[in-house]
């Protein structure tokens, strides 16, 4: 009960937090309809329109979640010199979010991937990306403007999707100013990434991330103690100071430094889509951190916000009520 109430009060400090949000921006685009027919061109359904919706996607994402509970947002990343970079950044200006650290870049476009949904079916998606990183004589110019904003900043998030913004060289740069400034630093990495985030204070994987970036089986093992030792192993050798591995129905573990873990239980909700939990996870754990939290509680908080994402359908933002429900 007590680090219920201690986390509904980190929730209710999130206005006074500074979070950078530093990753991939998306955007995720909608084309609903119905379909009757197959198309004489070629044996494919056509889709009759009906609606078509922007969303933020990825890092977007993430920002998009402190917003809703109020944290102060900063967003950097890289868009392309079209109308989805402009329409992204627009959409997260009128949100409240500080956009100024974004990159336009002209050789690429915005990430965008689009949907195709017939009733409720999604027919196709069709992704718009360029994967490859900055170009050498850019990355210093990126680099230097997130920096500025680590003056304004309580804590920094490191959302990763592997669509170009991270390298080795610019995460562990970013990393290191930041904690040399007194940072709180949270990532949200990929396998192959997770070691550039070395010192991080919380990095997450989900399980089947975990075993890639251990290269065994041992995160899906149902031998708790097994899967315990697991974590243990990998968080000494990323070097991270917790790591946080989410375990879908089995709730969620953190393991510390110490040589502990902490054991988040899942809440018992009916699931109706898991998209976008993660992010909602780490990003909510991290205003807990940004407000003085310890891991245990803000992970709680985490675990929450994940746990009321997981009954709306689609990729959307848990609010203060739906979290303080189940805290």
């Amino acid at each position: 009960m007590a680090l219920s109430s201690n986390a509904k009060q980190l929730l209710a400090s999130a206005p006074t937090c500074r979070i950078l949000v530093v990753g991939d921006l998306m955007v995720d685009e909608h084309i609903w309809g119905t379909t009757s027919r197959v198309s004489p061109e070629a044996p494919v359904l056509v889709v009759d329109v009906q609606n078509e919706t922007l969303a933020p996607g990825g890092a977007a994402n993430v920002a998009q979640q402190l917003l809703a509970l109020g944290a102060n947002v900063f967003v950097a990343g890289i868009v392309g010199r079209d109308n989805a970079g402009d329409d992204l950044l627009a959409f997260l200006d009128r949100s409240g979010a500080d956009v100024s650290a974004v990159f336009k870049a002209s050789d690429r476009p915005t990430t965008r991937k689009t949907r195709v949904i017939a009733g409720s079916q999604q027919i196709v998606r069709v992704d718009r990306e360029v994967r490859t990183p900055l170009a050498s004589d850019q990355v210093d110019d990126f680099c230097s403007t997130i920096e500025g904003v680590f003056e304004h900043v309580d804590a920094v998030l490191f959302s990763d999707y592997e669509k170009g913004v991270f390298t080795e060289a610019i995460a562990r740069r970013l990393l290191e100013r930041a904690k040399a400034k007194g940072l709180i630093v949270t990532a949200n990495p990929k396998p192959r990434s997770v070691s550039w985030f070395a010192g991080g204070d919380l990095v997450q994987l989900n399980r089947s991330e975990a075993d890639a970036a251990s290269r065994s089986h041992r995160f899906a093992s149902l031998d708790e103690l097994d899967f315990h030792a697991a974590g243990a192993e990998l968080r000494g050798v990323l070097g991270v100071i917790n790591l946080l591995v989410t375990r879908g129905p089995k709730g969620l573990t953190v393991f510390h430094a110490d040589g502990t873990a902490t054991d988040v239980p899942a809440h018992p909700v009916e699931v109706y889509d898991v998209a976008g939990a993660g992010d909602s996870t780490l990003a909510v754990a991290t205003i807990g951190l940004a407000a003085g939290g310890d891991v245990a509680t803000s992970v709680l908080l985490g675990n929450a916000a994940g746990g009321a994402v997981v009954r709306k359908s689609g990729v959307v933002s848990a609010s203060v009520a739906e979290i303080e429900i189940l805290l």
